[in-house]
């Protein structure tokens, strides 16, 4: 039996993993030595002081990436929070192909995608709107996370599908493989580019995004880490682009962006 965390080796901990990764868990201890105590005796450790130590000296990426896998919930699913798909096929989809017609690419990032529906939803949704144009578009779409866990499922795109996946999607976007699980087709694939990313770091991609959806993910920050991802979002999307974050979440008065629907923000 793993003896209970000791107040400064909470603190130790607690206030690392919030400077790495912007996750605040100060008001969590019962979750953090539930969710832990049993990864401690899998590795063998004695007590919390002795894994902390351990933990914050070697700072092995390995380890971190364990430790958050148990302190986070990457729970996510197909046609979550439908509204917004509503919103981008009927608003921002059209707005793009006119805008992009000579280009004819559009810039999406699935930012905290966890096991990869989010992103192979959004190019569902794409490959429809497109229809037979499709082929002529590069509407590839960055998704990135912390968790090499995550992105490893993500990448693999197998699932079992809740009843809100429509039929012809199914038939279409899927392959059906034995028992209750599905692959997500080549072509849906082949349209995501999975990326590890730390939401915590300076925003450097190539590109600026028309789109921006991070829903889910700011329910683990406390309000000045959300306030200062929100102004790196704002600095990464194209005037006139769109952030999408959960309707759980919310930002701030101040927030340089302006809301357009539930949830949705445009920056003009």
């Amino acid at each position: 039996m793993i003896q209970a965390i000791s107040d400064e080796d909470f603190r130790k901990l607690t206030n690392f993993i919030k400077s790495q990764y912007g996750i605040t868990l100060q008001q969590k201890r019962q979750l953090v030595t539930s969710r832990l105590s049993s990864l401690l005796m899998e590795q063998g450790y004695n007590s919390f002081s002795e894994f902390v130590d351990h933990f914050l000296k070697e700072k092995d990426p390995q380890k971190m990436e364990q430790v958050l896998n148990r302190l986070t919930t990457n729970y996510t699913f197909f046609m979550r929070e439908p509204e917004h798909f509503d919103f981008f096929t009927k608003v921002i989809l059209p707005q793009l192909v006119q805008k992009y017609q000579r280009k004819k690419s559009i810039a999406i990032w699935s930012a905290g995608c966890s096991s990869g529906e989010e992103p192979y939803n959004l190019s569902m949704y794409i490959k429809d709107f497109l229809g037979m144009q499709a082929s002529q578009w590069d509407t590839r779409i960055l998704a990135t996370d912390i968790s090499q866990k995550a992105l490893s499922a993500a990448k693999k795109g197998v699932y079992e599908l809740p009843d809100t996946v429509p039929e012809v999607w199914r038939k279409k976007y899927f392959k059906k493989l034995e028992g209750s699980q599905y692959a997500v087709s080549p072509e849906i694939r082949n349209n995501v580019i999975f990326q590890t990313f730390n939401l915590m770091d300076p925003i450097r991609f190539r590109t600026k995004f028309d789109v921006i959806f991070c829903r889910n993910v700011m329910i683990y920050f406390d309000q000045p880490t959300k306030d200062a991802l929100v102004r790196r979002f704002y600095e990464a999307t194209v005037p006139g682009g769109y952030l999408m974050i959960s309707h759980s979440e919310n930002l701030s008065k101040d927030a340089p962006y302006t809301t357009v629907a539930p949830s949705t923000f445009q920056k003009k």
